[in-house]
């Protein structure tokens, strides 16, 4: 049995949905093996409250989510990163720090939530959908035999979770 704890950096330019609604999933779904952070390119500075509200119902403590910088993890005293995740088209275009322990980086790209306009009920609606895909994904990640996959096969099952057509189902 595999005992390794993976570190997981989720990023998006913001960090305050998308990447903070996937740190909570994978802390959740992955307790005892994988240990989630998020951050930002350009920090919003606060956690959406529709983000906010959306875990709380889900009975997640968001008592220390904060919006922050990637820089935060790109420094020497971080923790070496094992998985590095962008969850937006811009921070996947981007150009990244170096991080320490050289991660595997993957783009899982997923509309914004924080972008659409409408009344609460369809701004909320979109959160839950864009938690519903980021739920998905991240189930089949701390499904996937982590110990038993080389590198390159790794990756490519890690890209198609990304793509995956079957979201919208």
């Amino acid at each position: 049995m595999n005992s390794q704890t993976y570190n997981v950096l989720f990023l998006c330019t913001g960090n305050s949905a998308r990447s903070i609604l996937a740190e909570a999933i994978l802390n959740r779904l992955g307790a005892g093996s994988f240990q989630a952070f998020s951050a930002g390119s350009h920090p919003a500075g606060q956690v959406n409250p529709y983000a906010r509200s959306l875990l709380q119902s889900l009975n997640y403590s968001t008592d220390d989510f904060r919006s922050k910088n990637w820089e935060e993890f790109a420094d020497t005293d971080a923790p070496d990163m094992d998985f590095v995740f962008t969850v937006c088209d811009q921070a996947g275009s981007e150009t990244c720090p170096i991080w320490p322990g050289g991660p595997m980086t993957v783009h899982w790209g997923i509309p914004d939530p924080a972008g659409v306009q409408g009344s609460d009920a369809e701004i909320a609606a979109a959160f839950a959908e864009t938690y519903r895909i980021l739920n998905s994904r991240i189930e089949l990640f701390v499904r996937l035999p982590l110990a038993t996959l080389d590198q390159p096969a790794l990756a490519e099952r890690l890209n198609e979770m990304g793509r995956e057509p079957s979201e919208s189902a």
